[in-house]
């Protein structure tokens, strides 16, 4: 098959402006679920859309009355043929809604099921910009830039150019910082997460997949606005946190999480945005930017948990091995 990734991108936000949407649904599950957050925050705060991040099979089962012809739904499988999200983006199509695909393989069963897939590479030597992370920020700035243009989500666009470096920059900046936190909870049992806004899904991303799927560390992604009603209660000085910090305006969350943890946990370890580089990324965009950098530092942070623990990324105990 014959593609480039522009004029896929150009086919899905064309599209996307000729149906103007009245509902977006973003759907997936696991790391795919989490990918999803960044970019509903970012039309939350750019656009009047009523939005909702789903869980493929919840999606088919709870039935929106929302859905339909007016209505996006985005899916996304990294494989392509996760049965509960091939699914739902039939059942959103035979809504009448507009379906869009994330997926790493073309002519999947994902693919075949939308109307428009967005194919992204993957792997050692790909690039960010042709990734997961470049084609979904270069998607969803692409129509909002459609729908309202402008010099600011022209300079997003051109700023997914540089994501690649900007992603090798912050991972060198916080390699030591990485290994430290390999050694220091290689024996741990338990690590809580937190996060907010456009980072809650690279915290749960980061607990699900990283922490809990490839790691087997007990853990649990506790949103920063959250934590104070009800979670807080199992603070102590023995307790490991990994508080991520994000940039803009969710960050007061998080900065009331850090002071309550900083007093009484010990084992507090954070990774603040503010600490980043941006590479030129600008003031007004930047917290849009900062999920997919902390999904590529935390990567690295449980790179150095794997190898301190001497447990490969890879292993699995049931995934794609037993029937579930």
């Amino acid at each position: 098959m014959e593609y480039t990734h522009s004029g896929l991108l150009e086919q899905a936000i064309n599209a996307v402006v000729a149906r103007q949407p009245k509902s977006v649904f973003f759907v997936a599950c696991g790391g795919s679920l989490a990918y999803m957050y960044n970019q509903q925050y970012m039309l939350d705060v750019e656009t009047d859309l009523p939005t909702a991040v789903v869980n493929s099979n919840e999606f088919i089962h709870r039935n929106p009355k929302l859905l339909g012809e007016n209505s996006l739904v985005i899916t996304c499988s990294h494989s392509g043929d996760t049965p509960e999200t091939v699914a739902a983006t039939k059942f959103a199509r035979e809504r009448g809604a507009l379906t869009v695909a994330y997926t790493h393989r073309a002519d999947s069963p994902l693919w075949k099921s939308a109307d428009f897939a967005l194919h992204y590479d993957w792997g050692e030597g790909s690039d960010a910009y042709e990734n997961r992370s470049g084609m979904a920020l270069r998607f969803i700035f692409g129509f909002l830039n459609a729908f309202k243009p402008g010099s600011t989500y022209q300079h997003a666009l051109d700023s997914v150019k540089n994501l690649g470096d900007i992603f090798d920059a912050n991972i060198t900046k916080f390699k030591d910082r990485a290994d430290h936190f390999g050694k220091i909870h290689k024996r741990d049992s338990i690590i809580y997460t937190l996060g907010s806004g456009p980072i809650y899904g690279d915290a749960y991303s980061f607990t699900a997949c990283l922490l809990q799927e490839m790691l087997w560390v007990h853990s649990n992604a506790i949103h920063s606005g959250e934590f104070f009603h009800g979670p807080f209660e199992i603070t102590d000085f023995d307790v490991p946190f990994l508080l991520t910090k994000t940039y803009g305006q969710m960050r007061p969350l998080d900065e009331r999480a850090h002071a309550f943890l900083e007093k009484y946990s010990e084992r507090l370890t954070i990774i603040d945005a503010q600490e980043f580089d941006w590479g030129g990324i600008k003031e007004e965009v930047r917290q849009f930017f900062a999920a997919p950098i902390f999904g590529a530092v935390l990567r690295a942070y449980a790179e150095q948990l794997s190898f301190h623990r001497g447990h490969p990324l890879s292993v699995r105990r049931y995934m794609w091995r037993v029937e579930y």
